[in-house]
């Protein structure tokens, strides 16, 4: 994950905004890393399943 990955998903994250939502399933540990250290986890729910995002 770098800059380019970070805007997609800022990007995608404004474009549902306010009615919609974006969740991630299976973020892999470095990439979920990544996201925590640039703030985005507070924007950006991360989930362990398809499963368990689709029930949040």
């Amino acid at each position: 994950m770098d800059s380019s990955g970070i805007n997609v998903l800022i990007t995608a994250h404004q474009a549902h905004a306010p009615a919609g939502w974006l969740r991630l399933a299976g973020v892999r540990r470095p990439v979920l890393r990544t996201l925590e250290i640039v703030g985005l986890t507070g924007l950006i729910h991360c989930y362990p399943s398809v499963g368990a995002a689709l029930d949040a």
